[in-house]
């Protein structure tokens, strides 16, 4: 579902306003996908020019950096853009620039437009025409969407956590939730824009794990969970604590559906 022009923009806002939480309650992508990005692609890290989209804290981006990547790196937020560049200062190949992609006035063309996780905060009127001004013929554009998955076997947790939602006046999930294959790619949407051929989906479900506290450090940094009234927002959090700390290895397991989306530049 797409997210409306103003709610959108409200809601990409809120992470510069917690940056800080944002760093560290967000962890670095998982290593698997920058290197099916590099296999699939054919491109060579140590060879290439990166455009990033929406690098937030350089979590996204200090993956890039480690393999050798030349990377101009966009982050609309002044905050978190600030923390970027400590996180990247021994990396002199990134660069850091405080914009919006929107608004960006491209002096070069590169071999790879990136977004993690970040695509869906973009202009969707703009981004693919923007994303194709700024590639070489025959770039790649790539970008990844993130969602919370329900296979069989998921977590009971989340299940449970929907009463606190519905508490607070936020209501339940649909339940049960669609399955990760049921879930739909985006493949036609890159496809009718008529800028890109040898569009390819990569789909992969994974898990991770988190205390009470980093469950709740990571949705601390969620923008709708931002955007709520804090002393629901808190209240909410508790219940989190104790469902979670009542369990005796006092952990719960996430399964996340990744999508990477490759696409390249027709000439």
């Amino acid at each position: 579902m797409q997210i409306p022009a103003e709610r959108r923009v409200q809601r990409a806002q809120t992470f510069d306003k917690i940056a800080e939480l944002y760093d560290q309650g967000r962890r670095e992508p998982p290593g698997w996908l920058y290197d099916a990005l590099f296999s699939s692609s054919g491109l060579d890290p140590t060879h290439m020019r990166i455009l990033e989209i929406g690098c937030g804290t350089g979590k996204s981006t200090l993956p890039l950096a480690r393999r050798g990547c030349h990377v101009v790196a966009l982050e609309m937020g002044s905050n978190l853009a600030r923390l970027a560049r400590q996180h990247l200062a021994a990396f002199p190949n990134v660069q850091i620039i405080n914009t919006r992609f929107e608004d960006w006035v491209e002096t070069e063309t590169f071999d790879l437009v990136l977004a993690i996780t970040a695509w869906h905060w973009l202009d969707p009127a703009v981004r693919y025409q923007r994303a194709a001004a700024a590639l070489k013929a025959g770039g790649t554009l790539a970008f990844s969407i993130n969602e919370h998955a329900f296979p069989v076997g998921y977590d009971p947790f989340f299940e449970q956590i929907q009463d606190g939602y519905e508490a607070i006046g936020v209501g339940r999930l649909p339940w049960p939730p669609p399955p990760p294959e049921a879930i739909p790619d985006n493949r036609a949407e890159i496809e009718q824009t008529g800028l890109f051929d040898d569009v390819r989906v990569i789909r992969r479900l994974w898990t991770e794990e988190f205390t009470a506290e980093e469950h709740v450090g990571l949705m601390r940094t969620a923008s709708d969970h931002q955007l709520m009234e804090p002393v629901k927002r808190e209240w909410l959090f508790d219940q989190m604590r104790r469902l979670i700390q009542a369990r005796p290895a006092g952990r719960i397991r996430k399964h996340n559906l990744t999508l990477l989306y490759l696409g390249r530049r027709l000439p």
